[in-house]
């Protein structure tokens, strides 16, 4: 296969739907349905997270959301329930956020006004880079791809909005 300037064998590449969100904490609020794959390139082994993450306003009262996410995670054959808390703080730019883990160390920036994002996170020795797709108002996705001495995946979560 023979890829140049947008093309695949001489064919025109499909550029994916995006939807330009204004707010990004405005748009993620509420409650949605989480699939997410992870592949480790090193093994070839493969695991699956079914769960949900809630966008809701931070308990302290402070602007922003807290995201829960909850669920299961079945890696190699064994079925475990999985867990995750997030904060998403008003960014620097208006409509942008600042994610932080539970603790409230910084994770990453999140811009989502031209409806992608790439961001970054070194953590130790690896590299974790994002990338943050809305497709419409009830789709997004995050693909995130971890390289470094200690991990070599690709995590790929599709959120779909419930209710």
């Amino acid at each position: 296969m023979d890829v140049k300037g947008g093309r695949v064998n001489g064919d025109r590449l499909p550029v994916p739907e995006v939807l330009p969100v204004p707010d990004a904490l405005a748009h993620l609020a509420g409650r949605w349905r989480v699939t997410r794959e992870v592949r480790d390139l090193a093994s070839g082994d493969t695991g699956r997270f079914e769960g949900v993450t809630v966008f809701a306003p931070l308990p302290d009262g402070e602007p922003g959301l807290l995201h829960e996410e909850s669920g299961e995670f079945t890696w190699q054959g064994v079925t475990r329930p999985a867990t995750r808390t997030l904060r998403f703080l008003p960014g620097r730019e208006p409509g942008t956020a600042d994610v932080r883990f539970a603790d409230g160390r910084p994770f990453h920036e999140l811009d989502l006004r031209t409806g992608q994002y790439l961001a970054g996170h070194p953590c130790s020795a690896d590299f974790y880079r994002g990338e943050f797709t809305v497709t419409d108002a009830d789709h997004w996705r995050s693909v995130w791809r971890v390289g470094g001495p200690a991990k070599d995946l690709v995590l790929t979560t599709e959120y779909v909005r419930e209710g």
